[in-house]
């Protein structure tokens, strides 16, 4: 249902965020989930969780010389499998996303089927071997993939296929000194049983008839393979009922195993939103620690946080060791190490360049014809074509996307040249996980309206008449999003209520510049910039 509404009031210079007082705490050492003052690397040579307050899924890390890499779980956003470049482990910048073409995965990943929400590019692995960087990862759908490069920027190889099977998930891979590799799978749809497969050598095979079992039950999921000394340690995570998730390991000085002896390594620090999926490393002052992210839901996402790890009995304890020899979340740490310049995840874009920057992902593999950064150059142009559904924006091809964090204050602006809209064209700014929201213009006939989205509840606003529009929206700790338009690009008109960003689909919200047209296939709409401070 479509309603015509005057919702406004003039807001100029600032936004009005949500309440954040209530959650925070004067406890800045030990914060209630949420409501953090401070994050990453501090002035006093230490660093605060979380080090990235956004949603960097699945997280996992190596060290290759001098700098650290870490890979991110992508789902259905194109294109897959973010690539993080860090040189102290707690600043980290992009340094490009590897799966460029999501439809070698499958068809179901395009922009004209959309039919993998909550699905698509799940969990992997990160390692370098033999002066070669390789990825696999896997997808609950279509199965197990590798793919590998001499840099880590790119190119990447084509997707091979490693086990073409359904119902497998968090994947790792392991090359020992003497050339012998093997890769591990949990087969989530049996019970999570975790096998141990030997591998070829070169990554692109893995031998199905000869797995043995490591284990299985209690959604045992999560697997890295190390080699620490003499041993060889499986560390995963596990979930209980009325616990929550938590890190466990399983330890043999054969590399096939058996794995016997198993140790839990943390507890699941429900209040910190259990910490349990990533990766063990050692960084350059020698100490060990897990990047991490936080696996409960929230509209956040799972979120990235580092934490030292203590050897003690020969098994890698994650945390704040407590009397108990268990480890538990830790807020705060010495830097491991101090880099300059320092690196930082890169948001805004003036669309200069032609291509994008490593900060955007397509929702689905895009239809490439339908956008461009060369044919106005310092514009991106996003041409409008149907929506699998009429009028909904989560079935609507090349929506542009990028995480949002949680922090204090979050304002991103969207300038954009609307004179090339056609009738029945809808373009503009929205948030999106399971649930969305949208700030935008319609064009119907040959009349604009200012148009609020609330999943499929729309207000429809003034009439405008003018080639430019200026979208905003602005957030705080508590995700609620409201949302502002101006014509002059200064004085900024709040419209529509406030929206309560929201987990879903395994994501967290996610930022967008969306465009469609249910009509027909004709206009386009140019953005100038998005700017997000």
């Amino acid at each position: 249902m479509i309603q015509r509404i005057l919702y406004v009031g003039l807001i100029t210079g600032f936004c009005i965020l949500g309440d954040v007082t209530a959650q925070n705490t004067s406890n800045e050492s030990n914060p209630v989930w949420g409501s953090w003052e401070k994050w990453g690397e501090q002035n006093d040579g230490t660093y605060r969780n979380p080090i990235i307050p956004a949603d960097y899924s699945d997280i996992d890390c190596i060290q290759v010389g001098d700098d650290y890499y870490a890979i991110s779980s992508t789902f259905q956003f194109s294109p897959g499998m973010t690539l993080l470049h860090s040189k102290d482990l707690v600043n980290w910048e992009f340094c490009g996303n590897i799966i460029s073409d999501l439809t070698q995965i499958g068809a179901k990943l395009n922009w004209d089927q959309m039919d993998r929400y909550a699905r698509g590019v799940w969990a992997g692995t990160l390692r370098y071997h033999n002066e070669r960087f390789y990825l696999f990862f896997g997808t609950p759908d279509e199965g197990y993939f590798m793919t590998s490069s001499s840099k880590p920027e790119g190119p990447w190889e084509p997707l091979t296929p490693l086990l073409l099977e359904a119902g497998w998930d968090d994947c790792t891979a392991f090359w020992d000194e003497d050339g012998k590799a093997c890769f591990v799978g949990t087969h989530f749809a049996d019970g999570y049983k975790t096998n141990l497969f030997p591998m070829a050598e070169d990554g692109k095979s893995i031998d199905r008839k000869s797995a043995k079992l490591i284990h299985s039950g209690n959604g045992r999921e999560a697997n890295k393979l190390i080699k620490v000394g003499e041993w060889y340690y499986l560390v995963f995570s596990e979930h209980k009922p009325g616990t929550g998730r938590y890190v466990m390991a399983r330890r043999s000085k054969k590399l096939f195993g058996p794995y016997k002896e198993e140790k839990q390594l943390a507890l699941a620090s429900r209040e910190a939103m259990e910490p349990n999926q990533g990766g063990i490393i050692q960084g350059k002052d020698g100490k060990w620690y897990f990047l991490t992210h936080h696996g409960t839901g929230d509209w956040s996402g799972r979120i990235v946080s580092l934490l030292p790890v203590i050897w003690i009995d020969g098994w890698p304890l994650i945390g704040k060791v407590l009397p108990q020899q268990i480890g538990t979340m830790q807020w705060e740490a010495p830097m491991p190490a101090f880099s300059s310049p320092k690196l930082t995840l890169s948001r805004s874009d003036d669309f200069n360049s032609e291509i994008l920057g490593p900060q955007w992902q397509w929702n689905y593999q895009p239809r490439k014809d339908f956008f461009s950064l060369t044919e106005r150059p310092g514009w991106m142009r996003l041409k409008a074509f149907r929506p699998i559904e009429s009028n909904q924006l989560l079935k609507a091809g090349n929506t542009l996307t990028q995480r949002t964090f949680r922090k204090q204050d979050n304002e991103v602006i969207v300038k954009m040249d609307i004179s090339q809209m056609a009738d029945g064209q809808r373009n503009g700014i929205c948030h999106f996980s399971s649930h969305h929201s949208a700030l935008g213009v319609v064009k119907e006939g040959t009349q604009y309206f200012i148009e609020y989205r609330n999943n499929g509840h729309i207000l429809k606003g003034y009439e405008i008449s003018t080639s430019f529009v200026w979208f905003k929206t602005c957030w705080g700790m508590d995700g609620k999003s409201q949302y502002y338009y101006s014509l002059d690009g200064d004085n900024f008109i709040q419209f529509g209520e406030p929206y309560q960003m929201v987990w879903g689909n395994y994501r967290g919200d996610r930022i967008g510049i969306y465009c469609f047209n249910d009509k027909s296939e004709s206009g386009y709409v140019d953005i100038d910039y998005l700017h997000y401070r």
